[in-house]
């Protein structure tokens, strides 16, 4: 049954079955087996601190269950001015419901070694607009000039306002600007903003780009209920030229059909030409998608040659196979970014990679971690290829960066769960990479766990973060991810920092 599984997340969530066969698009580069050495990291260090929100009261909702001190959802981004300079983001004391008392980001000024963190003032509990005391969905990149750019969903945890919302940093994350509001809905449920990020031009200070998915029920006419799927969700973009002082006019670049939408809209540039790819997943519930009559969950783009004026019409990369994450022994849920398609772009040659969770590489049973690589511009893309190495367990929440000509990967997996364990979930969390001049991903590099996943939040399953943060660091990596403390019932969670040498 189609539903809005939670607030901040208000979207057809659910995982579609195929009895199409896959149509592969042309290959623009084969992934092939070949041999590489396992990367070194360094041993990982937390981000995150007490909670700034300990005495904040508000957001509450019949049912809903806070979890103070735990943080879910992070990203990275390094200061291009200055490397040793690293922002975080992530959501603080997460709701069961969806979204958190607020956007904490923490910042450091010696590549990670140590960390301070400051409140975003994106809802009630950090000092931002009253009306909002939630936020979800945190997101940073910097530009050029240093100036970093953060957006959140911030929302009603009663109530139907929701607003996509974006503030800026020029002193490396310390501060922040009271936030501007790029689109609000006010007083009306039809319109929920979603998933929204934040690129910053990686040439132009000032410029950045902001893009979302506006989920759009029926009307409140009183026979409206009995036509609930009658939903669509276009993509919309605004952009800032000035630092973040003001925002241009949302505006739907991707349009939707009804029973359509996007969601996990992300936007790379193409630093040699100014090329932007905006990467999303398609979710067609009915009509054509352009390449065959399938329908369900897609890894798509469209691109903008002119700074985001206009758009090309989307492009089906691949079906997007997930069927999923739970307890293998217990069938429990666990929430993860199945749904949610993760692009990186090499700023050397204008390759694009993009990672998502495909559960096609075992027939159907568990979802994996799969990428596709286009060279020419998104005009053709690779078959999808296995990113983790095979060990009959699910593995998942992928993040992809490219540092130097080489492409790495992050994801969690559960190859430490024993058969008949049914009382912790251990899981690990993993970095692969694809060397340059190499053909296919190498030895994994472990970067910490075993941790019991049952420790995380419950928010419709067990929650780490419908994304994790990757960034290039030189040539080097830096791996923004949550990690359970397990058993702890009083700070179930911590964002812990790790650089990857590869």
């Amino acid at each position: 049954m189609i539903g809005f599984p939670d607030k901040e997340n208000a979207v057809i969530h659910q995982h579609f079955r195929y009895v199409a066969a896959l149509t592969l698009l042309p290959a623009a580069l084969l992934l092939t087996p070949s041999v590489a050495s396992a990367a070194t990291a360094t041993p990982p260090v937390t981000a995150s601190g007490t909670s700034p929100f300990a005495t904040c009261t508000l957001g509450a909702a019949p049912g809903a269950v806070n979890y103070p001190n735990a943080e879910v959802e992070p990203w990275v981004a390094v200061n291009p001015t200055n490397p040793r300079n690293i922002i975080d983001v992530w959501q603080q004391d997460r709701w069961s419901d969806g979204g958190s008392h607020g956007l904490v980001a923490g910042y450091s000024t010696n590549g990670g070694k140590t960390w301070n963190e400051t409140a975003q003032p994106f809802s009630a509990c950090a000092g931002g607009p009253a009306r909002y005391d939630r936020a979800s969905d945190p997101w940073v990149s910097i530009g050029p000039d240093g100036t970093a750019y953060s957006v959140s969903i911030s929302f009603q945890g009663v109530g139907s306002d929701n607003a996509v919302l974006a503030s800026t940093s020029t002193d490396g994350g310390a501060t922040w600007t009271a936030p501007k509001a790029l689109i609000e809905d006010l007083g009306t449920s039809q319109f929920f903003n979603d998933k929204e990020s934040v690129t910053a031009d990686p040439n132009t200070p000032g410029t950045a780009y902001a893009v979302w998915d506006r989920l759009v029920s029926p009307t409140d006419n009183p026979r409206s209920a009995a036509h609930a799927a009658a939903y669509t969700g276009p993509t919309y973009f605004s952009k800032t030229t000035d630092g973040g002082k003001s925002w241009s006019p949302a505006t739907a670049i991707v349009p939707t059909a009804q029973n359509q939408q996007t969601i996990g809209n992300q936007i790379v540039v193409d630093p040699r030409n100014g090329t932007l790819y905006n990467v999303f997943d398609l979710i067609l519930g009915t009509g054509k998608n352009g390449v065959d009559q399938l329908h369900g969950t897609n890894v798509a783009y469209t691109k903008s040659t002119d700074g985001g004026t206009t758009w090309t019409a989307p492009q089906v990369i691949a079906q997007l196979n997930t069927v999923g994450v739970t307890d293998p022994n217990t069938g429990a849920a666990v929430r993860t970014g199945d749904i949610i398609p993760e692009p990186a772009i090499d700023p050397a040659t204008g390759q694009l990679y993009v990672v998502w969770q495909d559960s096609r590489f075992n027939g159907g049973h568990y979802d994996e971690v799969a990428i596709s690589t286009s060279a020419d511009g998104g005009a053709t893309w690779s078959a999808p290829a296995q990113v983790n190495t095979p060990h009959g367990a699910p593995a998942f929440t992928p993040s992809v960066r490219v540092a130097n000509g080489t492409v790495g990967v992050t994801y969690y997996d559960f190859r430490s769960l024993a058969a008949g364990n049914t009382s912790t979930l251990p899981t690990d969390y993993w970095f692969t990479s694809l060397p340059a001049g190499g053909v296919s991903f190498g030895n994994e590099t472990h970067l910490y766990g075993p941790f019991d996943m049952m420790t995380a939040p419950n928010a419709r399953g067990f929650f780490t973060g419908d994304y994790q943060g990757l960034a290039a660091i030189g040539a080097q990596f830096g791996s923004l991810s949550v990690r359970a403390n397990s058993g702890s019932t009083d700070n179930r969670t911590d964002a812990v920092f790790t650089r990857v040498t590869p």
